[in-house]
């Protein structure tokens, strides 16, 4: 069977998924996209993940605000019409900054990053985060931190 054409328009778009103060809304999953899944991200300034890394890689375009990473120990402020790529393995760490950001993430073959935001949303609620069960979680789906 080959792959199927389709759009997401604005209207069309699942409920986003609340990921540790992330709104992650996903517009190309396992099923529709077999060699890359899409998100959009949002988020309030200071939030984001801390280093971490996986097997798969994951570009990001950085659409609205500004969002900071650091990849590899290197950490440079991206304002919107910004591209990172981050190939899989590097350590890495985002944080939204002054305002907040926006930002697209593209993930590679294999990816179980829409999978883990899934199982993040419905397993921790809202509020501080209960971090032994946030490692748990990312861990049974291929992310492991270094803090």
């Amino acid at each position: 069977m080959s792959p199927k054409q389709f759009v997401v328009q604005p209207g069309d778009r699942s409920a986003a998924l609340s990921v540790i103060g992330t709104s992650v809304t996903v517009l190309v999953s396992a099923a529709e996209g077999k060699s890359q899944q899409v998100t959009l991200q949002s988020g309030d300034e200071g939030t984001g993940p801390p280093p971490h890394s996986h097997d798969w890689d994951e570009s990001f375009y950085v659409t609205q605000g500004q969002v900071q990473f650091t990849c590899a120990g290197k950490s440079t402020m991206c304002v919107a019409g910004t591209f990172v790529h981050v190939p899989a393995g590097v350590v890495h760490a985002f944080n939204y900054g002054p305002g907040g950001g926006e930002m697209l993430e593209i993930t590679g073959t294999g990816s179980k990053a829409i999978q883990m935001f899934t199982a993040l949303d419905r397993e921790i609620p809202p509020g501080p985060p209960d971090v032994q069960k946030v490692v748990q979680v990312a861990g049974d789906h291929g992310v492991t931190f270094h803090i």
